[in-house]
């Protein structure tokens, strides 16, 4: 896996959304690698934020990258509690809704692609609507 970087603070150190923007780019570019096309990313709602949308074909890939470090609370795949579900969801229908669109009329997906360490995991409809 590549390394993350896109500029430094004052002390050095990557922020956090700069670190968040450089794993996104890594799950992004793992997906565009596995055939899906990408559409946007970092769409921000008031209930939450879409960190990837993509294309596999005919069907929306609604993407939420995670990052731990390690594994010692449960790595990053864990991290995708059933509240962060709901939010996502949430903004999945709100972005669907901007294109006359619902989750009734589009084929869609919510995949997660979980980076623990240096380990990348992609977990293709890793949650639905009707869970």
């Amino acid at each position: 896996m590549e390394p993350v970087s896109s500029g430094t603070n004052r002390s050095g150190q990557l922020s956090r959304q700069q670190q968040g923007a450089g794993y996104e780019l890594i799950a992004r570019r793992h997906l565009e690698q596995a055939g899906l096309v990408f559409e946007a990313a970092n769409v921000r709602f008031r209930g939450g934020e879409l960190d990837l949308i993509m294309r596999d074909q005919q069907r929306w890939v609604f993407v939420e990258v995670r990052y731990r470090r390690n594994d010692r609370f449960g790595g990053a795949a864990a991290s995708v509690t059933r509240q962060k579900q709901q939010k996502l969801l949430r903004a999945a229908a709100i972005w669907l809704a901007m294109r006359n669109a619902s989750f009734d009329t589009c084929d869609c997906r919510f995949d997660v692609v979980a980076i623990t360490g240096n380990q990348l995991e992609w977990l293709p409809d890793a949650f639905n609507a009707e869970d």
